[in-house]
């Protein structure tokens, strides 16, 4: 998440995010001005005033006060209960001051949309068109407002029904992705432990057996002992070299795990992602994948660790150059964390690991934020699918 960005269906973490969230929230409070208007020029008497403002501001504060609990497990009991408050302040309201706070059922069919699941919301929001409507045509000239304020109450309340789904489908994708990537993880050291229970349970039973066996023979049979010894040493190798190969092929990533990763990583993040399809690379070396794969993962933890970026491109490209097929890797932000000002540790070890892999990198700043490409052989048998 950048710094002051909140995405749907996420909590203010800071102060700064609140103010945006509020700001944002509060850009509508504009339609208010009618109200505001009225108790500023029409001709009320001071009590009245005095009543107005606090009415309004009430008013105002326990609509945000629904908004904010937008996407949350709320008790239905007290939101209906807070929409029958609001919905009875409106009318006195209108009532008492005139047509111009017909305008406050608007923000209560909003609020409704906002803070009921569909089976309720559906039922409420017309329900407080409908009062609207009545005492549009109770109160003086009030029907002159019934077609500018009705077909907003309506729109705004569903709409924001469809909203509230979309923040609560979000949360859920959000909950879910998480367990998928605990699953994974657990699943992962399950596969581990197997693994190394298989190449060690016989190498580790093998040398205590030759151990004790070479206990057994040092005292009358020394050269015997030392070729159970020598045995002993070269199963020990063995397993080390088997050990350090099972562990090399964990950690050596993969580039259709590290896309998948990077949308997640992005999204948490807040930034907008386009990432491309799961590419096929038959025939790619695995140390050119690697390496690949490697980048990808150093320039996605830069995005969302430092650029404060709201869109980040991934492309995976096949080129042809005079050198050969190459695999081009090229991820782009509009961020302001590429100074290109020299590279960290980061990058420096990434030209080094691509290097190896008779692959080159490049890092440079670009007018709207920063982009790194890293590219390497393809060999004849690759097919690496594009961005879409």
């Amino acid at each position: 998440m950048s710094g002051t960005g909140v995405g749907i269906g996420q909590r203010p973490e800071t102060r700064k995010q609140l103010m945006v969230k509020m700001l944002w929230t509060g850009i509508w409070l504009v339609y208010l001005s009618a109200p505001v208007s009225d108790l500023l020029h029409g001709g009320h008497s001071v009590v009245a005033v005095v009543l107005g403002w606090l009415g309004l501001a009430c008013f105002v504060a326990w609509y945000l006060a629904l908004l904010f609990r937008t996407g949350r497990r709320n008790a239905q009991e007290f939101v209906l209960g807070s929409l029958a408050v609001l919905s009875a302040e409106s009318t006195v309201l209108v009532l008492t001051l005139g047509r111009e706070w017909l305008v406050l059922f608007v923000y209560v069919s909003i609020a409704s949309g906002a803070a009921l699941p569909l089976r309720l919301a559906r039922l409420t929001i017309p329900a407080v068109s409908a009062v609207m409507a009545g005492l549009a045509l109770v109160v003086a000239d009030g029907t002159d407002y019934i077609g500018a304020l009705l077909i907003p109450a309506l729109l705004g309340g569903f709409a924001m029904t469809g909203v509230r789904e979309l923040i609560r489908t979000t949360i859920e994708l959000r909950e879910a992705r998480a367990r998928v990537a605990q699953l994974a993880a657990n699943e992962e050291r399950l596969r581990l432990a197997r693994d190394l229970h298989d190449l060690l349970g016989h190498s580790l039973s093998l040398i205590t057996l030759k151990s004790e066996l070479a206990g057994r023979m040092l005292p009358a049979h020394p050269d015997k002992a030392a070729q159970q010894v020598a045995d002993i040493e070269q199963v020990s190798r063995q397993a080390l070299v088997d050990v350090r190969e099972a562990v090399t092929g964990y950690r050596r990533p993969r580039l259709a795990a590290e896309l998948a990763g990077a949308q997640v990583a992005l999204t948490a993040a807040g930034v907008t992602a386009a990432i491309p399809a799961e590419p096929e690379l038959t025939g790619v070396p695995e140390d050119r994948e690697a390496a690949l794969a490697w980048a990808l993962r150093e320039a996605i933890t830069n995005v969302v660790r430092h650029s404060g970026a709201r869109r980040c491109t991934v492309e995976l490209l096949r080129r042809q150059t005079l050198d050969g097929p190459m695999l081009e890797l090229a991820v782009e932000d509009d961020g302001s964390g590429g100074s290109g000002k020299g590279h960290g540790n980061g990058l420096t070890g990434l030209t080094e690991r691509l290097e190896k892999a008779g692959g080159t990198l490049e890092a440079t700043g670009t007018r709207h934020g920063f982009r790194l490409v890293a590219r390497v052989p393809a060999g004849t048998a690759a097919d690496v699918g594009s961005a879409p």
